[in-house]
């Protein structure tokens, strides 16, 4: 069953229209339809001498990008809305819904990922970045290992714990074993470079939540009250940050000597570097009310490895603009000697295959989370209803036997004196039951007008609400609708695999399974002036 969500713009703006996207316009579409096929064979054949391991592709990262060429194309189906009111038709091409390649789908989750955590997890308390780095020499081992990924992963918010604790002084005097945190772990596998580089960038309240239970009756009935008091933390300042950095660096060093990845000698020279590549950082930290700005953070968090209007053609080349910048351009020799180049230090240079290459090695696995919760923002956590923003609206008003909250849900989770109460079970009176409510989904027309501010099921003619009434997929009736429309029936062309530059002006056939010698004219090696001995064994 499909639901069309209402937006509600105000009265005096005039609401903008919806275009659709076009991606076969765009030049990354037209760099994968070019040349994919021939980066699939030379990476097949381990001949490709770009930056991955010289493997077979894997199964998922061929299915990303077979799914990416038929994303958007009308002649690979879509959606047909109508206006009710004057009988107008829209039609939508179907996404792939990929997470590497595809720019629009994983901005699409990027910004789907924003808005369900800014308005339905964290709640208006303070929010504080922690991003953490290893070195390279551990990047390894993370990458194509979960449980080692995963490991590091436990390690920091242990540390991240521990740091709040010892910095929330209301915290002090509270029993260590009911303090908890609530945190949103990012796992991002890519740099801003497109290179391979795992990292994490955790969000994580700015406090302890502490668990407090107690008993609640009314009307005579007798419950179990959760209550949830928020300790604020304070003084996270440089000297905590360094503190932080050094046990990580010890504990991970030390449970990868456990797990036989590092020697124990190679751990103590990791120790005694004087930069040993491991990096904390927690400069930003958002206030409780600004939801715009913690929205923006976790977009940043929740980015793609890869942005499409950072793509530009020049000639032959394809010049990819990063994210770094520089304070003083040309200080270093690497970037002295690429000055004299002409090229930019926070710009690369690629050919079309190695941007394939690149963005090929950055397609996640499958069924691998890439943001997971902790503490009280846990799913399974009894802390969850109190803590999160609209699970205390939620629990609140299931027949409880608790008032019903505010408008928001927030301020009933978390008042002024930083305490939130959750009725826990009791004997209800029978009601109708519930539908089940998955918050996490926003639909394609809601997100589309909170980003764009664009209300894609607006009539473009009278300006009434449309609605979905079908979506095509036969194969005579997509090309009986687009001809109609005046829309191209076919896909983009896919180009074949080519040879190597030098057969591209060579005319001589080339038969099955027959080697021809072509003629190569003035190219042509002369005949040796001595004869060979036949009887040499080469």
């Amino acid at each position: 069953m499909l639901c069309i969500y209402t937006v509600f713009m105000p009265a005096t703006s005039k609401p903008k229209l919806y275009n659709p996207r076009h991606p076969e316009r765009t030049l990354l579409y037209q760099t994968v339809a070019e040349h994919y096929e021939t980066w699939l064979d030379l990476a097949s054949a381990g001949q490709f001498d770009g930056q991955g391991d010289h493997r077979s592709p894997k199964p998922y990262v061929r299915q990303a990008f077979a799914k990416y060429l038929e994303c958007g194309i009308f002649a690979h189906g879509f959606a047909r809305a109508r206006c009710d009111d004057c009988g107008h038709d829209f039609l939508v091409a179907f996404s792939c819904k990929g997470r590497g390649v595809c720019p629009s789908c994983t901005t699409r989750r990027m910004a789907e990922t924003a808005a369900h955590l800014t308005d339905h997890v964290f709640p208006r308390l303070p929010v504080r970045q922690w991003v953490l780095s290893v070195p390279k020499r551990l990047r390894y081992f993370m990458q194509r290992d979960s449980v080692v990924l995963g490991m590091v992963l436990r390690i920091f918010l242990r540390v991240i714990e521990q740091t709040l604790q010892a910095n929330s002084p209301c915290a002090a005097h509270a029993n260590k074993a009911a303090l908890h945190i609530g945190a949103v772990a990012f796992i991002h596998r890519f740099g801003s470079s497109l290179n391979e580089h795992v990292h994490f960038h955790v969000c994580v309240v700015d406090g302890m939540f502490e668990a407090v239970a107690g008993e609640a009756s009314e009307q005579g009935t007798r419950t179990t009250a959760i209550s949830v008091m928020f300790h604020p933390a304070i003084g996270i300042d440089p000297e905590a940050v360094t503190q932080a950095q050094a046990s990580l660096r010890r504990r991970i060093l030390r449970a990868f000597v456990g797990r036989g990845l590092l020697e124990g000698f190679e751990a103590q020279e990791m120790l005694g570097y004087k930069h040993s590549g491991f990096s904390v950082d927690t400069s930003v930290c958002i206030a409780a009310q600004d939801r715009a700005g913690l929205e923006r953070l976790l977009r940043y968090c929740a980015r793609p490895p890869f942005a499409l209007d950072r793509l530009r053609k020049a000639g032959s080349e394809l010049i990819y603009r990063c994210a770094k910048q520089h304070s003083e351009p040309g200080s270093d020799r690497r970037d002295q000697r690429k000055a004299k180049r002409g090229v930019r230090a926070d710009e690369l240079h690629l050919t079309p295959l190695e941007l394939i290459d690149r963005l090929a090695a950055l397609v996640p696995p499958p069924r691998a989370h890439r943001h997971r919760y902790y503490g009280v923002l846990a799913p399974n956590s009894p802390l969850r209803a109190a803590a999160v923003a609209l699970g205390a609206g939620q629990t609140a008003g299931a027949g409880t036997g608790t008032a019903q909250p505010e408008p928001g849900g927030v301020t009933a989770a978390v008042d002024a004196m930083g305490v939130a109460t959750v009725g826990g079970p009791s004997q209800p009176e029978p009601t109708q039951p519930a539908l089940p409510k998955r918050s996490a989904h926003i639909l394609w027309a809601v997100l589309i007008a909170r980003i764009y501010e664009v209300l894609p099921l607006l009539c473009p003619l009278c300006g009434g609400q449309m609605r979905i009434i079908a979506f095509i997929t036969y194969s005579a009736d997509l090309r009986h609708i687009l001809e109609h429309i005046g829309v191209e029936t076919e896909p983009p062309r896919i180009a074949p695999a080519r040879g190597p530059p030098l057969w591209d002006g060579c005319d001589v056939p080339m038969g099955d399974g027959v080697e021809v010698e072509p003629d190569w004219g003035e190219a042509a090696q002369p005949a040796p002036d001595f004869e060979v001995d036949q009887r040499v064994s080469w």
